[in-house]
């Protein structure tokens, strides 16, 4: 199964849901839903930069030490993971 989303997807998931969030019109329990619903797409944005990160670290990190994607652990291999 491939991966459906990217990063640019994310972006653009975030500033909808800041769009979402400046509506002058959102009130009251509808205002409250949006404002938990942005805190979860925060938290999850966050775990997803962070796991980039760090395959983005491990990438560097095996071309500088010349480690080929083969020759790295199996938790670390990076094909068709970023």
């Amino acid at each position: 199964m491939g991966v459906k989303n990217k990063m640019a997807d994310l972006n653009n998931h975030l500033f909808e849901e800041m769009e979402r969030l400046n509506d002058e019109d959102l009130q009251g329990d509808d205002l409250e839903k949006e404002i938990k619903r942005a805190n979860a797409m925060a938290k999850t944005a966050h775990a997803i930069i962070a796991n980039n990160t760090l395959a983005l670290n491990a990438k560097k990190h095996f071309d500088e030490y010349g480690i080929s994607g083969a020759d790295a652990p199996e938790t670390l291999r990076l094909e068709n993971k970023l």
